[in-house]
C-alpha cells in the first residue's frame, strides 16, 4: 500500500469516527475500518491487532462437523458468524482461514469455522453442504453467514435450507458464485457473461488441469483426456453437450436454483478485476432474488484478497466495504 493511500484512509476512518456520537458505535466504526486496512493491507499494516487482543480459539462440539469457534478477547461471544473457507487444502486449520477467522473475532464477531470436507480437496460435492448446517443449528441466535470464494457455494445453499434458514440473519458472499455450470465454463474456457457483460480471460493450463485431476470421478477417461488438454474450443464443445449426470451435479451445487427460498438479506461483494470467480456471478444471483439484495462491486478486491495496484484503494470502494462491516458489527 503506499503512504498517499494510507493516509487517504487513514483520514477516512478519522472522519467515520468523529461522525458517530455514541460511543459503542464509534468504537464499532474504528474496528470496522481497522478490519478493512489489515485485510486488505495483506499484513502490511495491522492496525486492528494493535488496538486489540488475541481471540481464544477452542474446538466447538458440533455432531456431523469438526469446528473451531473464535471468542473475542475479554467477552462471553459476539456477533455469532459462521465462516465457510474457500479452497483450503487444511480445511479450519489452514493459515489463511485461521488468520481471517482471528481478524473476524478482534472485529467484535463470534466466529465458528466448519471444515468444508470437498474443499480441502479442491473440489465440491453436495454432502459439503451438511457442516454448514451443523454449524448453523449450534448456534441459538440468528447468525451471520460468510461463504468466501466457492465456499460461498455451501453458505447460500445452507441459508436456503428449511432446516436452519431461520437462523440465519444475513449471508456475505465474498467472491462467491451463482451457477456452478456458469464457473465451470469460466475455469475451463475463460469465458464469462451475464445480460451485456461479456469478458475472457486467459488461465494457466494448469489450473484447468488440476481441476479436472480434483473431478476425476465425474468424468469418462475419454472426457478427461479430452479436457486435459487445456483447449478452450473443445472445453466448450464439451460444455454444450453436458452427461445428465454432470448436469444434475452442476444444478445441485448452484445457490441459483434456491436464492428465492432464502429468506435472509443478501450482500454479494466482489472484485471488479476477479480472475478466479467473474463477477457476473453476483450479478446473476442478484437478478435472481433482487430484493433485500446488495451487491458490492469494488476495484480494491483481487478476488478475496487486497488488490496491491496503483489506484486500487479508492475512498468510494472502501466506504462501500466499510459500510457493510460496520452495520454487521453495529447490530452487536
Amino acid at each position: 500500500m503506499r503512504q498517499p493511500d494510507v493516509a487517504r484512509l487513514a483520514g477516512l476512518l478519522l472522519a467515520l469516527a468523529l461522525l458517530v456520537p455514541v460511543a459503542h458505535a464509534g468504537r464499532s466504526a474504528l474496528w470496522a475500518g481497522a478490519f478493512l486496512v489489515e485485510l486488505l493491507g495483506q499484513g502490511r499494516l495491522a492496525p486492528l491487532s494493535a488496538l486489540t487482543s488475541a481471540p481464544t480459539r477452542a474446538p466447538l462440539a458440533v455432531p456431523g462437523a469438526i469446528v473451531d469457534r473464535y471468542v473475542p478477547a475479554g467477552h462471553d461471544g459476539g456477533v455469532p458468524l459462521v465462516l465457510v473457507h474457500g479452497l483450503a487444502p487444511e480445511g479450519k486449520d489452514d493459515p489463511r482461514v485461521r488468520g481471517a477467522a482471528e481478524l473476524l473475532a478482534r472485529a467484535g464477531f463470534d466466529v465458528s469455522v466448519p471444515t468444508i470436507p470437498g474443499l480441502t480437496r479442491g473440489r465440491l460435492r453436495s454432502d459439503d453442504l451438511a457442516p454448514v448446517v451443523a454449524a448453523l443449528a449450534a448456534r441459538a441466535e440468528p447468525t451471520v453467514v460468510l461463504g468466501v470464494s466457492v465456499g460461498a457455494g455451501p453458505a447460500l445453499l445452507a441459508a436456503a435450507d428449511p432446516r436452519v434458514r431461520d437462523r440465519v440473519r444475513v449471508v456475505v458472499s465474498l467472491g462467491g458464485y451463482a451457477s456452478a455450470r456458469e464457473v465451470l465454463r469460466f475455469w475451463l474456457t475463460g469465458t464469462y457473461a451475464y445480460g451485456s457483460v461479456t469478458g475472457r480471460v486467459t488461465h494457466e493450463p494448469e489450473l484447468v488441469r488440476a481441476f479436472v485431476g480434483a473431478n476425476a470421478d465425474l468424468l469418462d477417461p475419454a472426457t478427461r483426456e479430452e479436457l486435459m488438454a487445456a483447449d478452450p474450443e473443445r472445453a466448450a464443445r464439451f460444455l454444450a453437450a453436458l452427461p445428465p449426470e454432470l448436469e444434475r451435479y452442476l444444478d445441485t451445487l448452484s445457490p441459483l436454483r434456491v436464492a428465492r427460498d432464502i429468506s435472509a438479506r443478501l450482500v454479494l461483494i466482489h472484485g471488479r478485476g476477479d480472475r478466479a470467480v467473474p463477477y457476473t456471478e453476483s450479478l446473476r444471483l442478484h437478478a435472481a432474488r433482487p430484493a433485500r439484495t446488495t451487491v458490492v462491486l469494488v476495484g480494491v478486491i483481487e478476488h478475496v484478497e487486497g488488490r496491491d495496484a496503483a489506484g486500487a484503494w479508492a475512498p468510494r470502494d472502501l466506504l462501500a466495504l466499510w459500510r457493510v462491516l460496520y452495520a454487521l458489527i453495529g447490530d452487536s
